[in-house]
């Protein structure tokens, strides 16, 4: 079982960026699956950006596109979430996830994802 930290949130004004990091320890995230998921309050918790393991895709959600991207580091075991020109909307607790599942193309929902971190609370406002 991974545990995952995430870290790099905090208070940005709008049109700012940030950049959010997701570290693993007790395994090697190149083979998992890796999600960004994030949760406002009152709100479900929704995928934002996923990237597979078995195929060299990514996959960002609608609100997200153009914003926002996901990458890995293998050698630092770290998956990264990179946001630019965040809205007040965005504002959010933002989870990184893993899973082992195969998939053809990344899988931007929360079934498959079997270890998740502790979140990082992400402001977005002036």
């Amino acid at each position: 079982q991974l545990q995952l930290v995430e870290s790099g949130g905090g208070l940005v004004q709008p049109g700012g960026s940030l950049r959010l990091s997701c570290t693993a320890s007790g395994g090697t995230l190149e083979n998992h699956n890796i999600g960004w998921f994030r949760q406002a309050p009152g709100k479900e918790r929704e995928g934002v950006a996923c990237i597979s393991k078995d195929v060299p895709r990514t996959k960002l959600a609608d609100s997200v596109v153009g914003r926002f991207s996901i990458s890995r580091d293998n050698a630092k075991n770290t998956v990264y979430l990179q946001m630019n020109s965040l809205k007040p909307e965005d504002t959010a607790i933002y989870y990184c996830a893993a899973g082992t599942f195969f998939a053809v193309e990344p899988l931007c929902v929360q079934f498959p994802y079997e270890d998740w971190g502790q979140g990082t609370q992400v402001t977005v406002s002036s």
